[in-house]
């Protein structure tokens, strides 16, 4: 299992090792998952199944943790 960074709410925030070269987050939750690109800014790279509302409070919550 990846390392979980934090959790927050329904959110878990973890990331795979030697996944790829650029700096990303992935999010999951019980109604999907999502990655962020975190260089050279905070950008969704991908969603899969999370609201509108629900990837607004992950970039939020990204943002906070950086």
């Amino acid at each position: 299992m990846p390392p979980t960074v934090f959790r927050q709410g329904a959110f878990r925030f973890f990331f795979f090792s030697r996944e790829e070269p650029r700096v990303h987050i992935h999010v999951t939750h019980t109604d999907g998952e999502a990655k962020f690109c975190l260089e050279p800014q905070i950008e969704l790279a991908m969603n899969q199944g999370l609201s509108t509302k629900q990837i607004n409070e992950a970039s939020l919550l990204v943002q906070d943790h950086l």
